[in-house]
């Protein structure tokens, strides 16, 4: 029988219903600073949200995975069900990008779905055919692999090694290999979900992984799984403030130092969320972020698909709040109408205890 974590659903409820609430404002023009990411290099609340739920994915992958592992003849027909789940994550996401106009020939290729089926695939595929010490030295590796090639190769057709939007090597890899029409709309020289910067997020599911691992011992108390937990979160963000000096925490290259302050704030709100929830059993609050825990791919497609239907709905709903509230406010309410509305449906998927699995 799998063991579930409460916490693990809480956690990645709370992460989507917020990942929902920054991508649906009222109005562009109207935004508090928290609410947007970063310009370039830095780190604001709103660039948490993806690493967060990568970390997440990596996590599940362990409970998913831990009680078929040991079986290595049911291995074949368990890596086509992650090939299939890979496929439909990565068809969803471009599905996203076709309807309505279905404009092949413009079609941004990557996304952040694409990004969340291709590292699911491979920190999939590393547990059930690597071990323990195996991942983490890969984990790392990738991430000093990636600031060497970002700081030390030379841009083809620009020049040194540099770190600025469009001319790095990421940008320069992505234009080469999927063609300017194929990016990110808002740049076209550049994808924030590109190929090169894949390696760093497959370290980032590859920490979840090893946190993963260690909820799941059973030879620790949890109050010492909690305290080492938090501590080496606390570590992560240090080494990643540190690493920041001369390899910039920056969301859109996913750089080094992102991946392990990222990594170590999502493992010390995992830790303390573990702590209250699954071992005081403090949870009285936390069923309406389970509920979008538990259907988390649902709530996110949704939270794309009902936009797209309900052209201006956005819009809509910040002219009506405007009456009342100033712009800044008006737009944080139209979004928190979205999530809100968004939960209708996730609850009653938790209520009837369904779960749509891909």
């Amino acid at each position: 029988m799998k063991q579930r974590l409460l916490s693990l659903d809480f956690f990645r409820g709370l992460t989507v219903a917020a990942m929902i609430l920054v991508n649906n404002p009222g109005s562009w023009s109207y935004v508090y600073p928290p609410l947007e990411h970063s310009k370039w290099n830095g780190c604001t609340p709103t660039d948490l949200v993806f690493p967060f739920f990568l970390f997440m994915v990596g996590v599940s992958v362990t409970f998913a995975l831990s009680s078929r592992k040991a079986d290595a003849g049911g291995h074949g027909k368990l890596i086509l069900h992650i090939f299939r789940r890979a496929a439909i994550l990565f068809a969803i996401g471009l599905a996203f990008r076709l309807i309505p106009s279905f404009d092949f020939y413009n079609l941004r290729i990557l996304g952040v779905l694409q990004r969340i089926a291709i590292v699911f695939l491979i920190i999939s595929l590393l547990y059930l055919k690597t071990g323990t010490k195996a991942r983490i030295w890969l984990c790392f590796s990738f991430l000093v692999i990636y600031w060497l090639l970002m700081t030390l190769v030379p841009v083809p057709g620009t020049g040194p090694a540099n770190l600025e939007p469009g001319t790095n090597l990421a940008a320069w890899l992505d234009r080469t290999v999927m063609g300017e029409r194929h990016l990110w709309k808002q740049a076209r020289t550049w994808d924030p979900e590109g190929i090169l910067s894949t390696l760093p997020a497959i370290s980032t599911g590859l920490l979840g992984i090893m946190t993963g691992d260690w909820l799941r011992r059973k030879d620790k108390a949890d109050a010492e799984k909690v305290a080492w937990l938090f501590s080496a979160g606390f570590l992560a963000v240090l080494a990643g403030l540190v690493w920041d000096g001369f390899f910039p925490i920056n969301k859109s290259l996913w750089t080094s130092s992102f991946v392990l302050y990222t990594g170590g704030l999502a493992a010390m709100g995992l830790a303390l969320s573990y702590w209250f929830i699954d071992v005081q059993q403090y949870r009285r609050f936390t069923p309406p972020f389970v509920a979008f825990g538990r259907n988390a791919i649902t709530a996110y497609v949704l939270s794309g698909v009902i936009p797209m239907i309900f052209k201006g709905m956005s819009g809509g709903m910040f002219t009506r709040y405007s009456g009342i509230f100033s712009p800044f406010n008006a737009s944080l309410a139209a979004a928190i109408t979205l999530v809100l509305l968004l939960f209708i449906p996730v609850w009653i998927m938790y209520k009837r205890n369904i779960i749509v699995k891909i």
